[in-house]
């Protein structure tokens, strides 16, 4: 004779599920990674830059160069894939699980945010600015990459929902 033991966890799921939907993943330069070094003789920090670059700035001569949006839509398999993974395990009721995906998520967005900066085609940079680069010691023509700063700044961050 045998016997079956059946466990309830609805509760386990339902709590799991209603944590991963009250999450969300953030990409992008947050406050807190937005400053620039000392000494840096930049008068705006690494979001406004960012926001700057990805919309361009008309009225300064500054075409787009979208990076962000891009860069996060070239990896949008990759980053749908782990959201339908972190769905599962909300389902299967494991938080730790869930948890896993949506860190896998927001690494695989801020890498291509990053990429599209290192490897997208971006507007090219004007004869003016690259000799304000020169003139500063500075040789790459890429557009975006002077000191790094800008393309380290992108990061991720899993917060609650407002």
């Amino acid at each position: 004779m045998s016997m079956k033991i059946t466990t309830d966890n609805v509760a386990k799921v339902l709590a799991s599920i209603q944590e991963l939907a009250a999450k969300q993943v953030l990409v992008g330069i947050p406050a807190s990674k937005a400053e620039r070094k000392e000494g840096d003789q930049e008068p705006i920090n690494n979001a406004q830059l960012g926001y700057i670059h990805e919309y361009g700035a008309p009225a300064s001569n500054i075409p787009a160069r979208p990076f962000l949006n891009p860069g996060i839509a070239h990896s949008q398999e990759s980053i749908n894939n782990h959201l339908q993974k972190a769905a599962k395990a909300a389902m299967d009721g494991d938080s730790e699980k869930v948890d896993v995906e949506l860190n896998a998520t927001g690494l695989i967005a801020q890498a291509g945010a990053r990429n599209e900066i290192t490897n997208g085609d971006l507007a090219p940079l004007a004869e003016s600015t690259l000799a304000a680069r020169r003139r500063r010691g500075r040789t790459g023509t890429k557009p975006l990459i002077d000191t790094g700063q800008l393309r380290n700044s992108i990061t991720y961050v899993i917060r609650e929902k407002d």
